[in-house]
């Protein structure tokens, strides 16, 4: 009895009729009594709630940082951000893309209207600066990105020109007066570029040396030359690779190691954790010496310069190869390219990789390529030296002997289907890769012609401490674009989700520890980039082809900004410090 009302049930029976319930009735029901406050709390019976709700593998356990299943469970229904707060429909054609300056302060779109805007990213949001770069030359604007120190945002677009033109450029702005600084040469336009560091970028190069072979040339860029450093280069050559079968190197992104032995989250368990054996792939020299000397015999007075003994022997197996009479045009300059590669790549040395750097100074540059066809499939991997920081020393960068033209990968990653996105943590220890996946046992006979793809968007993610592919696929989106028109599909990983766009009007968001499907964002087209908010994951920006950018907080957030009685003097950055 309690208090001289009804026989009181005990805990167990009501624990068994609680487990009946929904989360809602549950919590419901804790506000009748105190004992029934107690048992709607136990743990054991919030843990069969999450399990069932979420629809999570019960051999998956609790998230490391979670203190209780009730809290967990409350962190996946109110602090996701699924709840549109408000549309900016400032731009005028297909948005293509978002970012977030480091701080969260800013954040930058870029359109195929051809302007880059950058915003002030507050409760009321507005548009701070709006360039129109169709003066120089450009047909649109596809990625933008803030430099670590958030002072420059390097813009990259495409230039106008002929259908088949692969042609960009990277503009560097400013942020402190929007100040063009610089422009830089980006070819094919979808290396997109990226920051080394505070004040050096990468940009791209391509060189094609036959009907289905090219080099792709990696340059380090300084952002703008200072008066007092007038005599000191602003370009050098980084990396030089071999592209086989009609691939190039795309979409350049570096990855920082220095945390990645205190991972946020870490993901796999220490035993599938173990390093497997590198694959090394021969790859990379640089500009128009590369096309000179792979084009043509050099010659020299009116005379043909005898060639290396290493050409000699790619003659010699050339010749000699098995059924080179029954070979197309096609097949023989592959086999010329890949013996070529074979004799005169630089190899890899990986005593070099593991002792150069401690994991406090590596970083890697990690882009898309492919070996079998042209549409990117695999990811090639170059760690970065001390060397290849600065811009000082040679133009073309340390010296090379006739037998190292190209520079090889450290680590290649075979996704086995067209890669369409790409996006680190925050910590840099994880890449998570959007593809859409080949048929399963295909072989690619024709590289003009590759395998279709799936219509569903699988989202692979790989750990770069160990390069092996950790935790299960996530999928929940699609896109219906052929293999040969594909395009980009950003994605963008918080502390404990990940966000991604699709072709189905919507983007989503997943649990990075749980592995499941959150939210869904509607849209009128397709959703071609997200971007979390690097100060507060509970705040989420999409791009569309709708020509908008939608705004998505959580229902946590939302109900802290309508408890304020003055909203109009609510800073969302006081928020973020009072959490």
């Amino acid at each position: 009895m309690e208090g001289g009302g009804l026989p009181r049930l005990p805990d167990t029976i009501l624990l068994e009729v609680f487990l009946k319930l929904e989360h809602q009735d549950v919590l419901a029901a804790g506000t009748t009594c105190r004992q029934w406050y107690r048992v709607s709390r136990d743990e054991f019976l919030w843990k069969d709630l999450f399990y069932c709700y979420y629809n999570v593998n019960r051999s998956v356990p609790r998230h490391p940082a979670a203190v209780s299943w009730l809290g967990e469970f409350q962190r996946l229904y109110d602090t996701i951000p699924c709840v549109q707060v408000e549309t900016l429909k400032e731009h005028r054609d297909q948005v293509l893309h978002v970012s977030f300056s480091h701080n969260g302060y800013l954040f930058g779109s870029c359109s195929k209207d051809c302007f880059v805007k950058v915003w002030n990213n507050d409760l009321e949001i507005s548009v701070l600066h709006s360039a129109n770069m169709r003066p120089y030359n450009w047909s649109y604007t596809q990625f933008s990105q803030f430099n670590a120190e958030d002072t420059l945002l390097l813009v990259s677009g495409v230039y106008i020109g002929p259908h088949s033109s692969s042609s960009g450029e990277i503009a560097v702005f400013s942020l402190d007066d929007f100040t063009l600084l610089s422009r830089v040469r980006n070819k094919p336009y979808d290396v997109f570029g990226c920051w080394l560091n505070e004040t050096h970028l990468i940009s791209g190069n391509l060189h094609w040396i036959g009907n289905m072979t090219s080099c792709s040339v990696l340059w380090l860029n300084k952002a703008y030359q200072d008066i007092e450093s007038e005599n000191i280069n602003v370009v050098k050559r980084l990396f030089q690779l071999q592209n086989l079968n009609a691939s190039t190197i795309r979409t350049v992104i570096v990855a920082d190691c220095s945390r990645h032995n205190s991972p946020d989250l870490l993901l796999g368990s220490e035993e599938q954790l173990t390093s497997p054996t590198p694959q090394v792939f021969d790859l990379g020299d640089s500009e128009d010496e590369v096309c000179s000397k792979l084009k043509h015999r050099s010659e020299n007075q009116g005379e043909v310069m005898v060639s290396s003994q290493a050409d000699e022997r790619i003659e010699e197996n050339v010749l000699s190869a098995g059924g080179l009479s029954t070979m197309d045009e096609k097949q023989i300059e592959a086999r010329v390219a890949e013996l070529f590669l074979q004799a005169k790549t630089k190899p890899a040395d990986m005593a070099l990789l593991s002792e150069q750097q401690t994991t406090q100074d590596k970083k890697y540059l990690i882009f898309t390529t492919g070996s079998l066809t042209y549409t990117p499939h695999q990811i090639g991997i170059k760690q970065i030296l001390p060397h290849h920081m600065t811009t000082s020393g040679p133009v073309l960068g340390e010296e090379r002997s006739s037998n190292e033209f190209f520079d090889a990968l450290d680590y290649t990653i075979d996704v086995h289907g067209h890669i369409i996105g790409m996006g680190l943590s925050p910590d840099h220890r994880y890449l998570y890769v959007n593809s859409r996946a080949w048929p399963k046992g295909c072989i690619i006979s024709d590289p003009m012609n590759p395998p279709p793809i799936a219509e569903e968007i699988d989202i692979h993610v790989f750990d770069l401490k160990t390069m092996q592919e950790v935790t299960q696929t996530l999928r929940a989106h699609t896109a219906y674009t052929p293999n040969d028109e594909c395009f980009f599909i950003f994605l963008d990983v918080s502390r404990d989700y990940v966000a991604s766009g699709a072709e189905d009007r919507h983007g989503y968001i997943w649990d990075r520890h749980y592995n499941i499907c959150l939210a869904k964002l509607q849209h009128e087209d397709v959703v071609n980039s997200v971007a979390f908010s690097p100060v507060d994951q509970e705040m989420l920006i999409t791009a569309s082809d709708d020509c908008t950018l939608k705004v998505w907080r959580s229902p946590r957030i939302l109900r802290i900004i309508s408890a304020k009685p003055n909203r109009k003097k609510f800073s969302f950055f006081w928020l973020n410090n009072k959490k």
